[in-house]
């Protein structure tokens, strides 16, 4: 731009000279000489690829692609039939969420709206999640989650550290670190797993086909900031040759045996263990019900897909609980090994998620918030007491952090409903005592009766077992 008095160019602002004065300098220049302690240098300097504008884009794009990752997990619990992988899975949802959740906070402080941010949908992502949705099978969900998307967003979170400012954009660097904290763990995970697969009999040039389709179809977008270079979307593409569904069905690996005609387990097992009515009746109760809340997995994981964008809050919950529920499980499983007996002896309760997985989310999220966890905290306490009274140490230990959870479920749980539907909670527990005495009715775990009776919440929570 001229300059107004001579006409001349101004120089560029990096190249002006200091306004520095000689005797201010050199003064400056002795108190540092002089001070006495050399502390490590900060190696960062100033300048980065990229515009507050151009890093809220990328963190856009990164912050949907997770909000999307966990929703996309959050669908297929049902189906995946595998317990290690179903457990992961619970976890994994979360780690997407949060990362998802942080994102979202960092995108504020980069001047976009909240609204804007949750109101966000980019099509482009959209078409990769659709047809990694639409895998043949778990492993070749694996291959897409992690050894495609989850690769591809911890390279663009690394390079991403790379190309910003080190120091106007540092509160971006550190949360993209902290990611790569549950990336790392995740991906290594997710390797072995596939690896197990294949080593199990699963056709490895199969998974290697669907992995290089996957690659392509994110390649077609632009990669994960969508700033690649692009190529052509493959062809065909499964999810326009068959829109994906999720499952409505609870999948189990061979080494279960199940029922879901009832949720007793003395009438499931034909004889009862123990002596009904003891305290060790009791105890065993609630180890098989904790390795049983693999359906709570799939309850929450489900929830999470049928509300996808309708609440951040609500899905962020939904996602906590679900990895709330997976160390529920895995509390369960190892305990019951602990207390002496080989955890797939014991039959699986299924009647749960056999009603729940078709249902309209508001009702089953009603049943298991309003009647199961609520019925938990009736009984949980009095078991704490006791296995102290009785120096039971590992009942009295999980149980006591099991109550803290499912208390912040309970909370939680408002939060969700309000989320899911308008309807008063009168008329919302009738409706869904309504749908699982219908439920419980066609499963033979209770004598049917026309509509003459509706069960009490007492009773859903016996027969259903939560």
């Amino acid at each position: 731009m001229p300059d107004s008095d001579t006409g001349a160019k101004k120089p560029r602002s990096e190249h002006l000279a200091a306004a520095s004065r000689p005797a201010e300098r050199a003064a400056a220049k002795a108190r540092v000489a002089a001070f006495p302690y050399r502390f490590p240098r900060d190696r960062r300097e100033i300048g980065g690829a990229f515009t507050v504008e151009e890093n809220s884009r990328r963190l856009l794009r990164y912050f949907y692609l997770e909000r999307s990752l966990a929703h996309a997990l959050g669908s297929w619990t049902l189906a995946i039939a595998e317990l290690e992988v179903k457990l992961e899975t619970g976890r994994h949802i979360f780690y997407h969420m949060d990362a998802a959740r942080t994102l979202r906070e960092r995108l504020t402080e980069q001047e976009v709206r909240l609204a804007d941010i949750d109101a966000f949908r980019d099509a482009e992502t959209d078409r990769f999640i659709e047809e990694m949705l639409s895998a043949a099978d778990t492993p070749e969900l694996l291959v897409g989650v992690h050894l495609v998307a989850g690769r591809a967003l911890a390279l663009a979170y690394r390079h991403h550290i790379d190309d910003t400012d080190p120091v106007t954009d540092a509160p971006t660097i550190r949360i993209l670190r902290r990611f790569l904290v549950d990336y790392e763990p995740m991906l290594s995970w997710a390797e072995e797993a596939v690896e197990a697969y294949v080593g199990g009999g699963i056709d490895e040039s199969r998974l290697a086909r669907w992995r290089w389709h996957l690659e392509r179809v994110l390649g077609s977008i632009g990669g994960v900031s969508g700033a690649d270079a692009r190529n052509e979307e493959p062809s065909p593409m499964r999810v326009d040759e068959k829109p994906y569904e999720r499952g409505t069905v609870p999948m189990r690996d061979e080494r279960f045996t199940t029922f879901n005609e009832t949720g007793d387990y003395d009438r499931a097992d034909g004889t009862p263990r123990v002596t009904p009515n003891t305290y060790e009746a009791y105890r065993l109760i609630f180890l098989r019900t904790q390795r049983d809340e693999v359906d709570a997995i799939e309850a929450f994981g489900t929830f999470l897909w049928d509300i996808r964008f309708r609440d951040f809050d609500a899905e962020y919950h939904l996602a906590r609980i679900t990895w709330d529920e997976a160390r529920h499980t895995e509390i369960g499983h190892r305990a019951l090994a602990a207390a002496g007996y080989e955890p797939f002896e014991l039959p699986n309760r299924l009647s749960s998620s056999t009603c729940r997985g078709p249902m309209e989310p508001e009702y089953a999220m009603a049943q298991i918030n309003l009647f199961g966890e609520v019925a938990i905290l009736k009984t949980i306490s009095g078991l704490v007491d006791e296995a102290r009274r009785r120096d039971d140490s590992m009942v009295a230990h999980i149980a006591d952090f099991i109550r803290a959870d499912e208390r912040t479920h309970v909370r939680k749980g408002q939060t969700i409903i309000k989320a899911m539907t308008g309807m008063k909670l009168q008329e919302l527990e009738y409706k869904t005592r309504e749908l699982f005495t219908e439920c419980l009715t066609a499963l033979g775990a209770i004598p049917d009766e026309g509509n003459a009776y509706i069960l009490t919440r007492e009773e859903i929570e016996r027969l259903v077992g939560e």
